[in-house]
């Protein structure tokens, strides 16, 4: 079984382009954002869900709704 690359907030908040780490635990508040994972008292981040999360943010035009 692979084991899944676990990253800590910080680490995912520079992933996903230099956030602040008060953004993603702000997102994680509002119910939205890239999945997470809670062990214990620890929040980590899957980067294969990073990876899917940027995906699903890629846009074509202005215009375009979201999903």
């Amino acid at each position: 079984m692979k084991q899944k690359e676990l990253v800590t907030t910080d680490d995912a908040a520079k992933y996903l382009g230099n956030l602040k780490t008060n953004t993603l635990e702000g997102w994680r508040i509002r119910g939205y954002g890239p999945r997470y994972i809670k062990v214990g008292r620890l929040v980590r981040y899957d980067l294969a869900d990073l990876d899917a999360y940027i995906q699903a943010q890629t846009r074509r035009s202005t215009s375009e709704s979201e999903s």
